[in-house]
């Protein structure tokens, strides 16, 4: 019997500020770059830093060791107010028949 991953709503999108609230990155800010729904993570640009080797694709190309971003669990990154510039927690609110997002701090749309 093959296990299937449970994909979660995400509060968080692409493009999203947020601060890494856990781990060897904890305070470093970024932007969300990808979104893996099926593992819960996320990929925050500057964060989780790690060397892959890197095979060199033609005579141009340059193979050796690179840095790339791996993904960090969703639960690790809390999205940044833009009026409060801190960390903070989402709240939905409902705007005629649109559903936005609002800081739970100070009630901004984010």
């Amino acid at each position: 019997m093959a296990l299937v991953a449970e994909q979660q709503k995400f509060k968080i999108k692409k493009d999203d500020t947020v601060e890494v609230i856990a781990g060897k990155d904890k305070g470093k800010r970024g932007r969300i770059l990808r979104i893996l729904r099926n593992k819960n993570r996320v990929i925050v640009e500057g964060a989780n830093m790690v060397k892959k080797a890197q095979k060199r694709r033609n005579q141009q190309d340059r193979g050796g060791i690179i840095d790339i971003e791996a993904a960090l669990h969703a639960s690790n990154v809390q999205i940044v107010c833009g009026k409060c510039g801190k960390p903070v927690r989402i709240g939905y609110k409902i705007d005629g028949d649109k559903k936005i997002r609002v800081c739970k701090k100070c009630g901004e749309a984010l």
